[in-house]
């Protein structure tokens, strides 16, 4: 299938492929590849690769898909790209989605692509509560949050629950394990987005309070490494991986460069896919998300979802070449999505500029 084949970078032979190509003209390119490109084809026939989270025994594919920002629109606008996303996704194997109530119109939509689609069953929900209430300990805005949810995504019980970058976590999190027995969600969560937030996922991970864990983590930021990881891998904690492109940043380091030849020993054929597998490589992740609106970038995400993983010497590998990159030491300073200005335009980047005029005043 045209969707599955291997490419080189995200504008190089998807691209080209999808402009007038015919499943009979792409077999007979793929004969006249070299081995490389015919076994990354084969890889992609393979199953896709899944890990079990120890403390519940509940499997999920090692690519998710992520929604923040990139699939928040307003009101009215065309979603036709977005939901060929998720059908794509679902289709390539993929079956974890992480969202919010924050996250815009993200959630609504998460929940009306999937029940068009025959997989949505197999789907696990990740989703978020954030909630402070109107007083200490008042758990009523939470409450309503997940009621909110359960009718946006469709579903009499949500898969996974995390307490939302920390917010109110000593009455969230309890509220959770009560949800939990209660069969209104099935796993405990909890995330944040930033390394400094880490030791504190890692003690309630030590704690035992939780079954999943959000973080961030990448092949530039890997300090999740230092506590956070082995706290899991011990416990049986599931661990979701966010930002695993640093918000598309590690993109802009590589544009233009090859790939190392050695990537083609583990079937990494974009850079993509390269950053993804190296974060799918440690044992301790389960599931690594990654958001995008552009359909051939899922179709290739996708790529990464089979195959051979990177083994640590591997892994130190890829580390030595990107960090002999000019400019990758600095991707941290490097604003979001670097060069595409007036993407992800919905209700968050709305808020947020009516925020920033107001200030401006």
């Amino acid at each position: 299938m045209t969707d599955q084949l291997s490419r080189a970078s995200r504008r190089g032979f998807l691209g080209a492929a999808a402009v007038g190509a015919t499943l009979a003209s792409t077999r007979s390119a793929l004969a006249q590849a070299d081995g490389d490109t015919a076994a990354a084809a084969t890889a992609a026939a393979a199953p896709p690769l899944t890990r079990r989270v120890g403390r519940t025994g509940q499997e999920m594919t090692a690519l998710g898909l992520g929604t923040f920002l990139t699939y928040d629109l307003m009101p009215g606008d065309r979603r036709d790209a977005l939901r060929e996303v998720l059908r794509r996704y679902v289709a390539g194997g993929g079956r974890l989605v992480d969202t919010s109530p924050l996250y815009g119109s993200a959630e609504v939509s998460v929940g009306a692509f999937l029940a068009s689609l025959p997989e949505a069953p197999e789907v696990l929900i990740a989703n978020k509560i954030w909630s402070t209430g109107e007083y200490l300990g008042d758990e009523s805005h939470a409450l309503a949050s997940l009621e909110q949810s359960r009718l946006r995504t469709w579903r009499a019980s949500i898969d996974i629950m995390q307490c939302h970058s920390l917010v109110n976590a000593p009455v969230v999190v309890p509220l959770l394990q009560s949800w939990k027995r209660e069969g209104l969600i099935r796993h405990v969560g909890i995330t944040h987005h930033e390394t400094a937030a880490q030791d504190e996922l890692a003690a309630i991970v030590e704690s035992g309070a939780v079954d999943v864990v959000q973080t961030n983590y990448s092949i530039f930021s890997r300090g999740a490494e230092r506590r956070l990881l082995p706290a899991a891998a011990e416990r049986g904690v599931g661990v979701l991986v966010n930002l695993p492109l640093e918000k598309a940043r590690l993109m802009r380091v590589v544009d233009g460069r090859p790939l190392p030849d050695f990537a083609r020993e583990i079937g990494i054929a974009s850079w993509a896919q390269f950053f993804l597998k190296w974060v799918m490589g440690h044992p301790a992740v389960t599931s690594v998300l990654c958001g995008t609106s552009n359909p051939a970038h899922v179709t290739d995400n996708l790529h990464a979802l089979r195959g051979p993983l990177p083994d640590e010497p591997m892994r130190r590998r890829m580390v030595a070449h990107m960090e002999a990159i000019s400019g990758f030491a600095d991707t941290g300073r490097m604003p979001w999505y670097p060069g595409k200005d007036g993407m992800y335009q919905g209700l968050i980047r709305a808020s947020q500029a009516r925020a920033r005029s107001r200030l401006a005043i």
